[in-house]
């Protein structure tokens, strides 16, 4: 930690003290921090955004309107979408104070900073985050995670040994109608769960894409990093390009789909588990750069007796519908519905169970960078959610019933499967090791 947080750390060993002997965890209010109103530069919080694309930047600018923070960098191999970053932060705070660099080692080298936005390509969720974690730096990771599980895995081992504070980016979970939806199916508003629908935006198709000179505004290089070399075309290294690519992502199985099945387990009380079974069917384009499942049915079964059944919006309503023998409770964004309608007018009581409340996923973060305690959707939570998103390709892929043992965190009795959960092989000098 930088002597910026000294004062901060004194205050929390103290707290640690006094809480330790009382035998409860603490969590230091902000006005004991000077956090409310006028905030002084010493108890700021840095960060740093990596990716400085829509999801970056609309990140970003949520976190320069919270006045405990302060956006000190902007990062990207794309030289024009990190000039506009920086304008946007420089015009925030009325300076030019902004850094600005193409490679994000260079930033994770500054002894200034605490935390950092990773909004990259898909393909870079891992990698960057690794390297943030051994870095010492706290972040926000945006969805969906690595392009494997085992990619996954490394990365929740260095930061359980590093000791970051992780945030994921499935932000509906501060979205109050979901957290009210979860917590009328977990105290039993819709009686005996027994399946849950699923229903996320599909990958698209498109054509090749023909090879063009790489400006000089781009690092293309760097852009690429540890996936498989490819000719330039500025098409590809657009989000709605790349995001259905397979050696960039999962598509919308996962970059989209993973909102969803997060609040799926959440409302199934599974986000730190798994289903035991699973099988699926998809259907994938033929031809083109985008390449990744634009259909697909996967039924998943749980210890519970649960079935979470996971399809793309062309079979089901996008969203989560929580079916049980009293009823249904469905939602998406910006609603929750239920069948019977009286179901979501129940007032939860004091004796009702109330899940983990956030109404703002960077406020969130920043809160717990503050405390050291856990954020709403850490990085174990993020590589449970996430996992199902892969289990999900990988039975489109291998079309028959997969058996799977949530504690090992293996497919059973099936060499197959367990080789598509490995890390993907990765371009010098590149690794996840």
């Amino acid at each position: 930690m930088t002597t910026r947080y000294s004062r901060r750390a004194v205050l929390k060993r103290g707290a640690a003290a006094v809480a330790a002997a009382a035998g409860f965890p603490y969590l230091i209010p902000g006005s004991a921090l000077g956090l409310n109103g006028a905030v002084a530069p010493s108890n700021r919080i840095t960060v740093a955004t990596i990716g400085t694309g829509p999801q970056g930047c609309g990140v970003m600018n949520v976190f320069l309107g919270q006045p405990e923070a302060r956006v000190i960098a902007v990062c990207d191999v794309n030289d024009l979408r990190r000039a506009e970053a920086k304008k946007l932060v420089d015009k925030h705070y009325g300076d030019h104070g902004c850094a600005s660099c193409r490679d994000f080692r260079e930033l994770l080298a500054r002894t200034d900073l605490d935390a950092v936005h990773i909004a990259a390509p898909d393909h870079w969720h891992v990698p960057i985050s690794l390297a943030a974690a051994r870095a010492g730096k706290d972040m926000y990771t945006e969805k969906p995670l690595g392009l494997s599980v085992a990619a996954n895995l490394a990365l929740r081992k260095a930061i359980r040994a590093h000791g970051n504070v992780f945030q994921f980016g499935t932000q509906h979970r501060s979205e109050r109608n979901f957290r009210y939806g979860c917590e009328l199916v977990r105290n039993g508003a819709v009686g005996r769960l027994h399946t849950i629908r699923v229903g996320s935006l599909p990958s698209i198709e498109s054509e090749n894409l023909a090879p063009e000179p790489v400006p000089d505004w781009i690092d293309y290089e760097l852009w690429l990093g540890p996936a498989p070399w490819a000719p330039f075309n500025q098409k590809r290294i657009i989000d709605q390009y790349w995001w259905h690519n397979y050696d960039y992502s999962l598509g919308f199985v996962a970059g989209y789909g993973v909102h969803y099945v997060d609040i799926a387990q959440w409302g199934n009380d599974t986000e730190r588990s798994g289903p035991i079974e699973i099988e699926g069917r998809g259907t994938f384009p033929k031809d083109g750069m985008r390449d990744c499942a634009i259909a697909w049915d996967v039924q998943m079964t749980y210890a519970n007796g649960v079935r979470l059944i996971y399809t793309d919006t062309q079979k089901t309503a996008e969203g989560i519908t929580f079916e049980g023998d009293e009823g249904k409770v469905y939602v998406t964004l910006g609603r929750t519905e239920s069948d019977p309608p009286s179901l979501v007018q129940r007032n939860l009581g004091p004796r009702d169970l109330r899940l983990y409340e956030s109404d703002n996923h960077v406020r969130n973060f920043l809160d717990c960078v503050k405390s050291r305690a856990e954020t709403i959707c850490p990085i174990d939570v993020a590589v449970r959610s996430d996992t199902l998103c892969h289990l999900s390709d990988i039975a489109m892929r291998l079309p028959r019933k997969l058996r799977w043992d949530p504690e090992r965190e293996q497919f059973l009795d099936d060499a197959d499967a367990n080789r598509m959960l490995s890390a993907r092989p990765m371009r010098e000098p590149w690794t996840i090791a």
